[in-house]
């Protein structure tokens, strides 16, 4: 089937944010539990929501935090996510692919709005942002993936996706469509995540947004010679 629409996933993606929430996840657990290292209970989280991060952080720790906490620390992690930079390129890329985009985040749909807007990005997605908090089961579910499919009025396998969590990339997958792995942002460490979203079905690993247009191109190509 023809690619007809570019979906991308916001934070770790079109903003350098994860790297940012997750200082403020681990700082925040690390003062509520002295002596504890959050750090690495945290960041194989990444990519979920907040609440899910921290309850399973909780759960690895033997620890626990009240409803009060939770939404405490997910609105730090936010406000300081929003002001996270855009990565190098991403702007051009998005101008540079004839594509329709749509925007399907993890994240609460006012908080992606935000900073689409702030960013520039609004131009590209419109109406077209799809979160969690508008589905009933958030990422590595295909919910979001799949109502961005039905509000462009598109089968999910005419969408390809850019993501940076196994969760995004497994969530893209069960919705059937073809991902992109992206895994230029500051929270990424080595190679074990590439390989951790190739695993989790990403069909094509990069880290450079400047090379974005030319993947997709060949992607379409690809997907037409297919048609023939």
């Amino acid at each position: 089937m023809p690619i007809r629409a570019l979906i991308c996933d916001c934070d770790g993606v079109l903003i350098d944010s994860e790297a940012v929430a997750a200082g403020v996840l681990v700082r925040e657990l690390e003062t509520r539990w002295p002596g504890v290292a959050a750090a690495p209970v945290v960041m194989p989280l990444l990519g979920l929501r907040i609440e899910r991060v921290l309850s399973g952080a909780g759960a690895a720790l033997g620890r626990s935090l009240t409803p009060a906490d939770i939404d405490a620390i997910r609105t730090v992690a936010e406000a300081n996510a929003r002001e996270a930079p855009l990565f190098p390129g991403v702007l051009a890329a998005l101008e540079a692919v004839a594509l329709t985009k749509a925007c399907a985040s993890n994240s609460y749909t006012a908080v992606v709005r935000e900073v689409l807007a702030r960013n520039g990005l609004t131009r590209f997605f419109g109406e077209r942002v799809y979160c969690a908090d508008m589905v009933a089961k958030p990422k590595p579910a295909p919910d979001v993936y799949l109502a961005a499919a039905q509000g462009m009025s598109l089968a999910p396998a005419a969408c390809l996706v850019v993501e940076d969590s196994v969760a995004g990339v497994s969530a893209a997958r069960a919705a059937g469509m073809t991902v992109l792995g992206f895994v230029g942002g500051t929270h990424v460490g080595g190679d074990a995540h590439a390989h951790e979203l190739r695993e989790a079905g990403a069909i094509e690993i990069f880290d450079d947004m400047t090379t974005l247009p030319a993947r997709v191109a060949q992607r379409i190509n690809q997907a037409q010679a297919r048609s023939y």
